[in-house]
């Protein structure tokens, strides 16, 4: 079915490239949602896959003249519901935009457009003997711009920063179609406020992203890996404020708990073992001796925190298989979320990391008050846990527990001095969370520069302050 002629569409139609309207009911349903749960989905108006930066602006000018709420779209890889459709929106997807237009060597930049696979630039910058560190778990399939709309962050944000830290510019078109440029491309600049980093993390409530300037660093030497087998996770996660507290800088630093190691076998043969409480995956890639001394320094905090075995290798094969180990996290729990009733709920807190162990200690006395299962991996190097609640998604009561199971997670992070979200973003899924993180001076800040720059109230509503 298709929108009807009376709809306003036909005027913006004209303004577009070929074929970037979408007015197929079926086709605007299959793009109405992200991959959150418990996120609410509305009937969009229309699909837009934009081509050009003047596609959205003249959805931006459309939108505006009408009224008409913006709901900007990547990949829709999201976990948090912020891409999802509401009611008589403009679904905006960048997808299409997908060109690396540079890649700088002197200055070790690249500018490109917001629909780029994150997997696909580092593959491109490989080829100059540069690199794009932030990798977030759905690197081979999400987009730049998703990754600068959440300010994404992966397993190598231990030592080299999340999204932010790599985002020197952006192009940016604004409600009313403005077209702006923010940031700068030089190493160096303080003219006027840092406006292009209000956009990271905005999650398109202020403006839609459709070119990013990223910094860039020389090709990452190769890394060696060790893996720690623990009890538990509490002697893990003491493990890790020990060996951080040290001085080290491991390049990655990830804990999978037991019940998430057995999913990741069972998804795939791994070779990991299936009876330890918790598994560190520690890498090093510091130059000249520095790597064999970092680990090995691992090594003696990990024994001295109760590790059963640590496993130290300088074959690149050996830390393939294991980071891969780590990225089959996401979809074997997936298949196991779905032998369990198809209930999923992948939280995303980050805590200091000297409070590891004590969020471990509790995590498990949330596990055991509630008839759900959670499993946790997580970067450990920086404190960013995910831990996943796992339910029947058809058994009313278990989806009650799982909520708050859920929310008393999120609660245990904020108690510990921590934060609701670490790289997943706020959505809908947490938006009625975000005022128990925000005192009410940051809330008003956020709700005056929503006003000044969004005015109409139309970039992705509902979202993030609700």
């Amino acid at each position: 079915m298709s929108i009807t002629a009376q709809t306003p569409t036909q005027d913006l139609e004209a303004r577009l490239s070929p074929g970037a309207l979408v007015t197929d009911r079926d086709i605007i349903d299959s793009y109405a949602v992200d991959r959150a749960l418990f996120c609410p989905a509305g009937q969009a108006l229309a699909l837009v896959r934009a081509r050009t930066v003047d596609d959205v602006a003249a959805v931006m000018v459309f939108a505006t003249e009408h009224r008409i709420p913006v709901v900007t779209q990547g990949a829709r890889t999201g976990l948090s519901g912020a891409a999802n459709a509401v009611d008589g929106c403009l679904l905006l997807n960048v997808a299409g935009m997908d060109e690396i237009l540079e890649i700088d060597a002197v200055n070790q930049t690249c500018r490109v457009q917001p629909g780029v696979i994150n997997q696909d630039l580092k593959t491109a910058l490989a080829e100059h003997g540069l690199s794009y560190p932030p990798d977030p778990g759905s690197v081979a399939i999400s987009t730049i711009g998703g990754n600068v709309a959440t300010n994404a962050g992966g397993m190598c944000c231990v030592k080299y920063g999340v999204t932010k830290d790599y985002v020197r510019a952006m192009t940016v078109v604004l409600a009313d179609g403005t077209v702006t440029k923010l940031g700068r491309q030089t190493a160096k600049g303080v003219a006027g406020l840092d406006l292009a980093a209000l956009f990271v993390g905005s999650e398109g409530t202020l403006g839609t992203i459709v070119e990013v300037t990223l910094a860039l660093k020389p090709a990452l030497p190769s890394p060696i890996t060790a893996v720690g087998m623990f009890p538990d996770t509490e002697s893990a996660g003491r493990t890790v404020t020990e060996f951080m507290g040290s001085g080290a800088s491991p390049s990655l630093l990830e804990l999978l708990d037991g019940p998430t190691v057995k999913m990741v076998n069972a998804y795939g043969d791994f070779g990991l073992p299936d009876d330890v409480g918790a598994l560190l995956l520690v890498q090093s890639n510091a130059k000249g001796a520095g790597a064999v001394e970092e680990l090995e320094a691992f090594q003696r905090v990990a024994e001295a925190n109760g590790s059963s075995e640590v496993f130290v290798s300088d074959d690149p094969a050996d830390s393939e298989m294991l980071v891969a180990a780590r990225r089959a996290v996401g979809p074997a729990m997936e298949k196991y979320a779905h032998t369990r009733g198809g209930g999923e709920l992948i939280d995303d807190v980050c805590v200091p990391r000297s409070a590891l162990g004590e969020f471990f200690e509790k995590l498990r006395l949330i596990d055991a008050r509630f008839d759900v299962e959670v499993a946790t991996a997580g970067h450990a190097g920086d404190g960013n846990m995910h831990p996943s609640v796992v339910f029947d998604a058809g058994d009313e009561d278990q989806v009650s527990q799982a909520q708050e199971a859920f929310a008393a997670i999120m609660q245990l992070g904020l108690d510990l001095g921590g934060t609701i979200t670490g790289e997943h973003g706020v959505g809908y899924l947490k938006r009625e969370w975000l005022s128990n993180e925000l005192d009410a001076g940051a809330l008003l800040m956020h709700q005056q520069i929503k006003d000044a720059i969004d005015p109409a109230g139309i970039l992705n509503p509902g979202k993030m302050l609700g």
